[in-house]
């Protein structure tokens, strides 16, 4: 899919966002590439998938709130303050879905809403998943749908099918920094004894990709990436997880993704493509890709920051190639420098020239507004929105057709 989609429109957002403003408490710190690529992270202990049984507990309740990280982010001074309409002004009974991770926060951002709207009453209800969620929207169940990830293609598809346009898709908050199951950052990681310290996205759109839509030539050994000596002419071997997966469409989207053209990957084996590719390995899931990392000396693999729990290598990372690269600590990923720190969206049906409901609208507003944001960091899962992440998911708002 090939065209250029308003969901991918918050994506592109997505790309300003990486580069926001930092927190307050790191304005004194140097974030130079020189300086952040020798950073190392212990591994995490590891996680196990869901069981059945807690998937369904999941939906029918909300995913139980990790234990909070000791660090938590600072909020922004800079966000602007939440100006109410009068109370009486706004009313009526909606419907809305989350993912089973946004159960608690969503309730919490509506909670504080009614209270300024007595006459808004807001359900969120089971089951809760942000794939249900999606397609509930698409059939005009739902007034708005709280997805902890970007929307599949099939996602937007099928609501520009159903409705001849795509939803309406706006950041609301950043992810956690590795919380399992909570939308953790995303790292690229590497063998220990990996020369490689940083990487740009073209460079990794250049190894991973078919498409190279950020241009130059393929990369397939380490010595087209800059290593130099014996690993110059040892070849990359891709790890990576089958499509579709959230964490897949996140980097493809992020990273191979660029001027409005969507990239393809290289195939690997578990593809069905007679021209798979043996020097890219997909996994079908992401609990394996660390170990997949640490056996192999010439693998790079992408994973969530939850999932390192092998003695690896974790990349700086730049959007561009003359850019600063940033690690992905707990500084990074809060303060949004890290470009593959991840965000929370509202998916809403706006109709193209035509309002959208304005307790819709109002309820955006308040989200991205710093008492929306201070709801976030009460509640220490996720991470809250940079004023400039905050300005530019309001523009998004704005500026909707």
């Amino acid at each position: 899919m090939r065209r250029t989609v308003r969901t991918v429109t918050a994506l592109a957002i997505a790309a300003t966002l990486a580069t926001a403003g930092t927190l307050t408490s790191v304005a004194s710190s140097d974030n130079s590439a020189e300086h952040l690529t020798g950073w190392a992270i212990a591994p995490q202990k590891p996680v196990t998938p869901q069981t059945d049984e807690q998937d369904a507990y999941n939906q029918a309740h909300g995913r139980p709130l990790p234990a909070p990280e000791l660090l938590q982010p600072t909020l922004d001074a800079s966000l602007a303050n939440y100006r109410a309409k009068p109370k009486n002004s706004l009313h009526g009974d909606y419907e809305c879905g989350a993912s089973d991770v946004l159960a608690d926060l969503s309730k919490r951002w509506i909670k504080e809403f009614e209270k300024r709207y007595p006459k808004v009453h807001i359900a969120v209800n089971p089951p809760y998943a942000g794939s249900l969620g999606a397609l509930e929207l698409i059939k005009g169940n739902l007034d708005c749908a709280f997805v902890s990830r970007e929307l599949k293609p099939t996602d937007i598809q099928g609501f520009h099918d159903a409705f001849g346009y795509d939803p309406l898709s706006i950041p609301i908050s950043g992810g956690s920094y590795r919380h399992y199951g909570f939308l953790d950052s995303v790292g690229f990681i590497v063998n220990k004894d990996n020369p490689i310290d940083k990487l740009s996205f073209a460079q990794l759109d250049a190894a991973l990709s078919t498409t190279r839509n950020r241009g130059g030539a393929a990369a397939k050994t380490w010595g087209d990436l800059g290593a130099t000596g014996e690993w110059a002419d040892k070849p990359i071997h891709i790890v990576g997880i089958q499509p579709w997966n959230g964490f897949e469409e996140f980097v493809r989207q992020r990273v191979l993704n660029s001027d409005g053209k969507r990239g393809e990957w290289r195939p690997g084996a578990a593809s069905s493509s007679t021209a798979a590719d043996p020097n890219v390995h997909w996994e079908k899931t992401v609990f394996n890709i660390a170990k997949d990392v640490k056996d192999d000396p010439y693998a790079i693999g992408y994973t969530g920051m939850a999932y390192v729990d092998q003695p690896v290598k974790v990349l700086s990372l730049s959007r561009d190639a003359n850019g600063p690269a940033y690690a992905p600590t707990y500084e990074n990923v809060a303060s949004a420098a890290y470009p593959l720190s991840r965000l929370t969206y509202l998916n809403v049906n706006k109709r193209p020239g035509k309002q959208l409901d304005p307790v819709m609208e109002e309820l955006t507003r308040f989200i991205l507004s710093k008492q929306g944001q201070e709801t976030v960091g009460g509640q220490q899962a996720f991470l809250p929105l940079r004023s400039d992440q905050a300005t530019a998911s309001l523009k998004a708002l704005d500026n909707a057709p």
